[in-house]
């Protein structure tokens, strides 16, 4: 079931809009995971002043949300209500070298592309990025990080458009980054930022990529439908680990399962729905809750509404039982 067209119930939406407007766009096309219910309303701006003017001219009660390559997020089988806003690579997926060691890319920038960028100019420190499979926006967003490297210790500056269609500039101490987190409002919307590197030769760059992709290929189920890591690490101890310990490696529910290479990874074998995704990992939730008395958070967003088998309650609903 879809939502009412915004562009029928908002008839000016698409006036002098030059980027793309789709009604109920599917987002099992466009998420890693490969299900979840429709957009109500997706737009694909063509530069930043096409998404200014967007915000601008549309309603404040409608909800908006950045949505990048999808490879960290899991969509409810309801959809989102609301538009969801997706940069296009043409209009926010140039990098360019600015000079102080420094490069300039935009949003949708997949992570491996400014790690291959950062090579070709002999810039080191970015390495990690080849074994991120998402883009910059949500890493800049998570403070996204990889073998003992995070997002916050190469970005300088980013730009941001807040819900009323205004440019920010936001300084690196102005995310306040944490481990997968930071502080930046949630109706920004990160359409570019500035990097800083350190000089080292390409070859040695390229080595450590390699070691890194090489990594990546053995440890995780990367042709599989997965939405990379599933959940956090807790303090001192790895997501994995205490998932194991509970016995949850290769658990199935419906057609979602926890894989047997890396358990922190949950892959849709074929044909899991939203629920059956989001009903896994809150069986891992309660079993590990129950083993070790350790609370594990979602590093994977989930996102709308749910669908026709209803909510799926956290810790299965037993938490205080298990605690």
């Amino acid at each position: 079931m879809g939502f009412p067209d915004l562009l029928e119930t908002v008839p000016d939406l698409g006036e002098g809009i030059r980027g793309r407007l789709t009604a109920n766009q599917p987002l099992s096309a466009v998420t890693w995971l490969r299900t979840g219910g429709p957009a109500q309303l997706m737009f694909q701006p063509a530069d930043e002043a096409d998404l200014s003017a967007f915000l601008k001219k549309l309603p404040k009660d409608i909800p908006v949300l950045p949505v990048g390559l999808g490879s960290n997020l899991l969509v409810r089988d309801g959809g989102l209500e609301g538009v969801v806003i997706r940069l296009s690579a043409r209009g926010f997926g140039s990098i360019e070298e600015i000079g102080g060691n420094r490069l300039s890319a935009g949003a949708a920038v997949p992570d491996k592309r400014l790690a291959e960028a950062a090579a070709e100019a002999g810039l080191g420190g970015f390495a990690f990025y080849t074994g991120i499979p998402g883009g910059l926006g949500g890493a800049l967003r998570m403070n996204a990080g990889a073998h003992g490297t995070e997002t916050r210790e190469r970005m300088v500056e980013l730009t941001a458009f807040d819900r009323d269609g205004n440019r920010h500039v936001l300084t690196n101490a102005d995310l306040s980054y944490a481990y997968r987190h930071s502080s930046a409002p949630k109706d920004l919307i990160f359409t570019a930022a500035v990097f800083e590197g350190v000089p080292r030769d390409e070859a040695s760059i390229r080595a450590e990529m390699a070691d890194v992709a090489a990594h990546r290929e053995k440890a995780q189920p990367i042709r599989e439908k997965t939405g990379g890591s599933t959940f956090k690490n807790p303090p001192g101890t790895s997501a994995w680990k205490v998932i194991d310990a509970a016995g949850c490696r290769g658990l199935m529910v419906g057609g979602a399962q926890m894989s047997e290479m890396h358990c922190n990874f949950m892959i849709n074998t074929g044909d899991a729905s939203g629920h059956d995704l989001e009903l896994l990992g809150e069986t891992v939730r309660a079993r590990v809750l129950k083993h070790s008395g350790i609370r594990l958070e979602w590093e994977i967003k989930r996102l709308g509404r749910f669908g026709p088998e209803g909510p799926v309650e956290p810790f299965l609903g037993e938490e205080e039982e298990a605690a």
